[in-house]
C-alpha cells in the first residue's frame, strides 16, 4: 500500500510559478514510477508528467513540455512538479499517482492516487 498526499496548490497569475509536492507513505516508494495528472472542470483526467523509479527518465505531455519539471527525492519519499510560465489553461486539480511500471500515460495504469490539490491560474 502507498498513500499519497499532495500539497502546494494555490492561486497564481498567468506567467507565475507553483511547486507541487506529493509525499508518499511506506518504504516502497522507490519501487514505483510516479506521475502527475490533472483534471479541469468538465474535462477528462489527463497525463501531465512521469518519472521513473530512480528519476533517470522523465516524460511530459506536449502541453507542458519546457514549462513543467518533474523530480523526485527517494530519501524523502516525495515527488515534485515545478510549474513555470503558468497559463489559465493549466487551471485544474492536480493528482499524483504511482505505478509499478514505466511508460504508460493512461490513468488506468496507476494503482495509487492522492486526493488532489487545486491550482488556479488567473489571466
Amino acid at each position: 500500500q502507498v498513500q499519497l498526499t499532495e500539497s502546494g496548490g494555490g492561486l497564481v497569475q498567468a506567467g507565475g510559478s507553483l511547486r507541487l509536492s506529493c509525499a508518499a507513505s511506506g518504504r516502497t516508494f522507490s519501487s514505483y514510477c510516479m506521475a502527475w495528472f490533472r483534471q479541469a472542470p468538465g474535462k477528462e483526467r489527463e497525463f501531465v508528467a512521469a518519472i521513473s523509479w530512480s528519476g533517470g527518465r522523465t516524460y511530459y505531455a506536449d502541453s507542458v513540455k519546457g514549462r513543467f519539471t518533474i523530480s523526485r527525492n527517494n530519501a524523502k519519499n516525495t515527488v515534485y512538479l515545478q510549474m513555470n510560465s503558468l497559463k489559465p489553461d493549466d487551471t485544474a486539480v492536480y493528482y499524483c499517482a504511482a505505478a509499478p511500471n514505466w511508460g504508460d500515460i493512461h490513468f488506468l495504469a496507476y494503482d495509487y492516487w492522492g486526493q488532489g490539490t487545486q491550482a488556479t491560474v488567473s489571466s
